[in-house]
């Protein structure tokens, strides 16, 4: 039996199925201008949260514009899935400690969890990190990247800010996760 929604109508009349995994972030709150460039260029959009990011986003907001609820937490047996399969994943605002963590291969939330099954499932996923300068200077982040971009994974050109300098705001480009995705999207058969 598949886990994929019944199609109603036909595969080129459907909108691809967009994922955005949303980290603890001081941008966080701006992740509808990401949702709304989706929309806008016909994509439709569900939005997955770290446990933390949680609380960096307008949740009710982001539930209205997107039409599905947000997802943070594991669902239990049985129950109905509340977004359809993925086309493409965009991790925005992606955290230090999420690629860490993803590029290691540990899974202790769902957002982790469906970054690191999307790789086996070959889902075409872009991350946008966003961090300061401090935190990239430690090695353990460029051996992150590294293993991501052996994964396929495409990486965005944010250039870390400086510790306590506003967290660059002016500077993330929330599309370039779009223009990074949109050449190699397929649809889901």
């Amino acid at each position: 039996m598949s886990d994929q929604p019944d199609q109603q109508t036909e595969p080129s009349q459907k909108k691809p199925f967009l994922y955005v995994v949303v980290c603890a972030s001081g941008i966080a709150g701006d992740v509808g201008k990401l949702i709304t460039a989706a929309q806008e260029a016909n994509w439709d959009v569900g939005v997955v949260a770290t446990p933390q990011g949680l609380g960096f986003i307008d949740a009710e907001a982001v539930e209205a514009q997107t039409g599905y609820p947000i997802r943070s937490a594991w669902r239990m047996p049985g129950d109905p899935r509340p977004l359809p399969p993925s086309d493409a994943i965009a991790v925005a605002p992606a955290t230090f400690n999420t690629i860490n963590k993803w590029a290691a291969g540990i899974s202790d939330t769902l957002a982790l969890g469906i970054l690191c099954e999307a790789h086996g499932r070959g889902i075409p996923i872009a991350v946008m990190p966003h961090l300061n300068r401090a935190q990239a200077a430690h090695p353990a982040y460029a051996r992150s990247l590294d293993v991501l971009r052996e994964m396929g994974v495409l990486i965005g050109s944010y250039e870390p800010h400086q510790p306590k300098a506003g967290g660059g705001a002016d500077r993330y480009r929330w599309e370039e996760a779009l223009e990074l995705l949109t050449p190699g999207l397929s649809p889901r058969a």
